[in-house]
């Protein structure tokens, strides 16, 4: 049985899921078919993708396979850090498109804050006032790249999705684009397994009280900050119990116990580490 999913509406009125499916690292035909096929039946609509995964050919074949209508779906794509500038940034969204088989993208975010991103954000804009893409952000931008861009564009990102989970919260950040009208999207948000956070004391009596997982508990956290959040599974029952978050709500006490495990942990790569971002672009 599908889920109901809530949507929050964006800063150009766009209304986008609030909880979908990531497809980061899913390499393989099979898998992704059978994973947006299996998320689907439970209610997800929102399926994030990106260039460099090299699964959009295949999201793109299941999306068509699954007969469910073009128009109910949120799809998201990504432009890598070596296609920048202007015309570099038109030809890549132009190659998403043609291998996701479709016609337009309901959001392009540009992946990291590489050189260039200032031009690439201008592409963006003219693409989304052509109608190809029905809203544009950004993805691992701090505060100082979304100035640098505004101070470029009249154009303000629609969302910043970026390395959230319960030891790494992004406070500062997730005020600043709550002051901006920027929507929080999550990627890696229950710690992407290089944590034990699903096995913390607090979340585990959290999840007990509700009958729920220690995921379900992260999941909904997430939900409850008004974080947009698209978890990875290519496990039928892991997706039906990601998407089984929405029968129950957190208390303040219980957000304010999570907001206790913060310990301002990146996991991954830091969007500030330009050398990193250099050999990206290579």
């Amino acid at each position: 049985m599908g889920q109901t999913i809530p949507e929050v509406t964006l800063n150009n009125g766009v209304k986008m899921p609030q909880f979908g499916l990531g497809v980061f690292k899913v390499d393989n035909a099979a898998d992704i078919k059978n994973s947006i096929k299996w998320a689907l039946a439970d209610g997800y609509r929102l399926i994030d993708t990106a260039m460099i995964y090299q699964n959009e050919q295949w999201v793109g074949e299941a999306i068509r396979e699954s007969g469910v209508p073009r128009e109910d779906l949120f799809i998201t794509s990504k432009l890598w850090n070596s296609d920048r500038g202007y015309e570099g940034t038109k030809a890549a969204f132009e190659a998403s498109l043609q291998r996701l088989g479709l016609d337009y993208l309901d959001l392009y975010l540009i992946h990291w804050p590489a050189d260039g991103y200032v031009e690439s954000w201008r592409a963006m804009t003219d693409l989304y006032h052509e109608g190809k893409i029905r809203a544009i952000g950004v993805s691992n931008f701090e505060p100082h790249h979304i100035d640098d861009l505004l101070a470029h564009s009249d154009v303000v990102p629609v969302v910043d999705q970026i390395e959230t989970h319960p030891l790494f919260q992004q406070k500062e950040l997730h005020r600043y684009l709550a002051n901006h009208q920027i929507v929080h999207e999550s990627w890696g948000p229950l710690g992407q397994g290089k944590s034990n956070i699903l096995v913390d004391t607090v979340l585990t009596k959290i999840a007990a009280k509700y009958n729920k997982t220690t995921a379900q508990v992260v999941l909904r956290w997430h939900i409850d900050r008004g974080v947009i959040v698209i978890p990875k599974s290519i496990h039928e029952q892991r997706l039906a119990e990601n998407a089984n978050i929405f029968d129950f709500a957190l208390t303040d006490e219980e957000m304010q116990a999570i907001a206790g495990l913060d310990q301002n942990k990146r996991l991954s790569h830091d969007p500030d580490d330009t050398e990193w971002l250099k050999k990206t672009q290579e």
